[in-house]
């Protein structure tokens, strides 16, 4: 079965404007690498721009904050606005959003449909999601990607339990954020701490259905799969999702610029090897992947080389 890939040419429009980490150059260097022979079979679309896409994402942000985003946008001409320190609109940050949130919809559409012969996605989208907040955009982030994506699917599905798995070295504050009371929702996080945004620790746990695992400054591969089999898998057997989501970011390579962490390659196929083969035991194989961080280009480009790579051996 294989594995789809969505992505869109204005998610480069997204401009964050000279020397901002979360640039277009991460797309070109993904891109780069996803053009090799290897990835030829992947079935490939581009990001709709739904017609539900506002309605969706009001599953997860209120009205008002949804309006506060659209008022924000720059217009074609104009330069680049300021939501905060580190979180930048451009004239081309509206449609990309916009276009990220469809994407994870409309991969939550492909792997739910019995019909269909694909059982999982990734999605190569920015801005990245998972520190938008209910009310909030912040670390480079405008709308909850992925948690928009889980709540469409408890919705549009009727699911009883969706998860989502983060592996990105900041941890996914606004995830959290939105499914804090949300008992039918998981989420699980391996993240640097102490690190942006603060939040993390083991004493968060929502009720009952928050899992962090806090790694150290300088940790390597053996405590991130330590985490994992330790604390994150023994609590999403237990959650027994119908639906696997994972916030798949990449800066916790050794060589990323922003955090302290010593990932390599091998330690992101192996969580993926691992969430794809626990989703074929408990739901059908069905899994979402959607990009968040990662910000060294060829560090990025081989771990998700890698990660996909793992979706296409498992379908």
């Amino acid at each position: 079965m294989p594995t789809l890939l969505i992505t869109h040419p204005c998610f480069v429009e997204h401009d964050t404007g000279p020397g901002h980490p979360e640039r277009p150059d991460r797309m070109r260097a993904i891109n780069k690498v996803l053009e090799h022979d290897f990835f030829e079979a992947l079935v490939r679309e581009e990001a709709p721009l739904r017609e539900d896409v506002e309605e969706r994402i009001l599953l997860a942000h209120p009205d008002r904050y949804l309006q506060m985003i659209k008022r924000s946008r720059p217009e074609p001409g104009d330069g680049l606005i300021h939501l905060d320190g580190d979180t930048v609109m451009s004239p081309g940050s509206w449609e990309a959003a916009v276009r990220a949130v469809s994407a994870g919809l409309r991969a939550v559409d492909v792997v739910m449909d019995e019909t269909s012969d694909i059982r999982n996605a990734f999605c190569q989208v920015r801005p990245c999601g998972h520190h938008a907040e209910t009310d909030r955009a912040m670390g480079f982030c405008l709308f909850a990607n992925v948690a928009i994506a889980a709540m469409y699917a408890r919705e549009k599905y009727g699911l009883d339990r969706v998860a989502v798995i983060d592996f990105d070295v900041h941890h996914g504050n606004g995830t959290q954020d939105i499914f804090w009371s949300e008992k039918d929702l998981f989420f699980a996080s391996t993240h640097q701490m102490p690190l942006f945004p603060g939040t993390g620790a083991l004493s968060e746990t929502g009720v009952g259905n928050i899992w962090n695992a806090p790694l150290r400054s300088g940790d390597s591969g053996e405590k991130f799969r330590d985490a994992f089999e330790s604390r994150i898998f023994p609590a999403l057997k237990n959650f027994s999702p119908d639906l696997i989501l994972i916030s798949a970011g990449f800066d916790a390579h050794k060589d990323d610029p922003l955090a302290s962490l010593m990932l390599v390659e091998a330690d992101f196929l192996w969580a993926t090897e691992e969430l794809v083969a626990y989703a074929e035991k408990q739901c059908g194989g069905r899994v979402v992947s959607m990009l968040e961080g990662g910000y060294d280009l060829t560090a990025l480009a081989r771990s998700v080389g890698v990660h996909v790579r793992a979706l296409m051996d498992a379908s």
